[in-house]
């Protein structure tokens, strides 16, 4: 009788098998396992001799999806400096982009190759990239192309005094728009020309960190849209008397930027008509995640009453341990969430109890967590929740039988976390692997063995 399996889902779940041999994973770069190429090039830790296979591989779309692979190591990546299709120079160039965290950088001298490659769009694309450092950038003020001298720019803290005299006289006009709007921030005297020129999707953070003439200041805070006014209200050189003007403003995101501002006291924050909702979509402070990590204005913020303050120290970059250990006990549960999203030093229990009122995206990425404490977690095996039946799969000690039952579980997210589970019986993994729903985390199950893998290949006519 023939078997059929879910053939997409279990070539990517084969791509994802951590018990998937060098030999295994080097079969699902055939074009018969073409659903395989995504998950596979996005893989972290490949052994080398797949990793050889990517860089090396006759269609260009492998080669371009590890360009910009998240999982690669950056010099694995860096070896498609050269690869004879552009497209995949330029997915090279581009970077990956990952969730809530920078890209790893290339090394530096595969920047310095596609900065000065001949072919405009890979070094243009390269300039433009989130994830090229600044200490790269600055090397190239006079490049010939402007739009890697416009990207420069962009690296402004780091310049040379002459390097940025250069720049704001560079004879490409948008190579000197990008620089005023730099130099804007410091020269108050270039502010009122780039807010003449500037496009209107940039107008907002113009207005939030130039350095505003009296006159211009007075000028935006007329201005009917609230949105712009919003921006105005956090900018740092505004005038103490149009800060309290602002301060009043008729719309609360206005004053709720005021009230954020940092020289503001306490009682002056307090003073202000605001809030702060637990759903408001605010991002950090740049203003906070600048302070030092070991500065009493940062111990401030965490002691603040203002949740925004709070909620910005929550996801400081240095944050000490006394102070995570002080968030994620807060009353906001944003800021006892943010605290557990960006901190890898967050107390275990602390996780867990997030972990049980957030079922959110990033609440997989706390389970997997180290300091996870997963012992004792099949206690919620009968919980009506699906989520937190879900969580017992995550203890060590959860015996097979349970893990068998959760597999067939009233909830197809549970029988889906059950099929990835390496106490599954064979059996069910086989079952599962005939249904789409869970065949992708049944064939990434660790529990099947090389000569299954291979078997499995074969049925779905994947050479050798």
């Amino acid at each position: 009788m023939t078997v059929t399996y879910a053939r997409s889902e279990v070539l990517q779940g084969l791509a994802l098998n951590k018990a998937a041999s060098s030999e295994v994973l080097l079969r699902l770069l055939h074009p018969e396992a073409k659903a395989a190429w995504r998950w596979l090039c996005n893989r972290a830790g490949l052994p080398a001799a797949v990793v050889d296979a990517l860089v090396t591989h006759p269609d260009w779309r492998v080669r371009g999806e590890f360009a910009q692979s998240q999982g690669a190591a950056p010099e694995n990546r860096a070896r498609l400096v050269d690869d004879p299709e552009r497209r995949v120079r330029a997915e090279l160039a581009y970077g990956p982009q990952p969730y809530r965290r920078p890209a790893e950088p290339l090394p530096d001298e595969t920047y310095a190759r596609l900065l000065s490659a001949p072919d405009r769009v890979v070094r243009e694309t390269a300039a433009q990239s989130a994830s090229i450092p600044d200490r790269v950038l600055v090397a190239y003020a006079d490049h010939e192309d402007p739009w890697v001298r416009k990207a420069v720019c962009r690296a402004w803290d780091a310049l040379e005094p002459t390097a940025r005299e250069a720049l704001l006289a560079d004879p490409d006009a948008a190579v000197r728009r990008a620089a005023d709007r730099q130099a804007c921030r410091t020269d108050e005297l270039r502010t009122d020309q780039v807010l003449a020129l500037v496009e209107d999707f940039e107008r907002r953070d113009v207005i939030a960190e130039a350095r505003l003439p009296r006159a211009t200041a007075e000028r935006l805070m007329d201005l009917d849209d609230s949105y712009l006014r919003e921006a105005l209200a956090g900018n740092p050189s505004l005038p103490p008397d149009l800060v309290a003007r602002l301060a009043v403003d008729p719309e609360r995101e206005v004053r709720r930027a005021v009230s954020a501002r940092p020289e503001l006291t306490e009682e002056q924050r307090a003073a202000i008509d605001y809030t702060v909702e637990r759903s408001a979509g605010l991002g950090p402070l740049g203003w906070v995640l600048a302070l030092d990590g070991d500065s009493d204005a940062l111990r401030a913020c965490t002691a603040s009453a203002h949740r925004w303050l709070r909620r910005s120290a929550a996801v400081h970059p240095a944050l000490p341990a006394d102070l995570v250990e002080l968030l994620v006990r807060d009353e906001d549960f944003v800021v006892r969430l943010m605290v557990c999203e960006r901190q890898p030093n967050v107390p275990a229990d602390a996780l867990l109890r997030t972990v049980l009122e957030w079922d959110g995206y990033t609440s997989h990425d706390m389970l997997r967590m180290p300091q996870f404490p997963r012992k004792g977690l099949a206690r919620y095996a009968d919980d009506p929740s699906p989520f937190l039946r879900r969580l017992a799969l995550h203890d060590p000690d959860a015996p097979p039988e349970l893990i068998e039952r959760l597999s067939r579980d009233e909830s197809a997210s549970v029988q889906r976390a059950a099929a990835g589970d390496a106490r599954l019986s064979r059996a069910r993994i086989e079952e599962f692997l005939r249904d789409p729903w869970p065949a992708m985390e049944a064939a990434s199950n660790p529990a099947l063995t090389e000569a299954d893998m291979h078997r499995l290949l074969d049925e779905l006519g994947v050479p050798a």
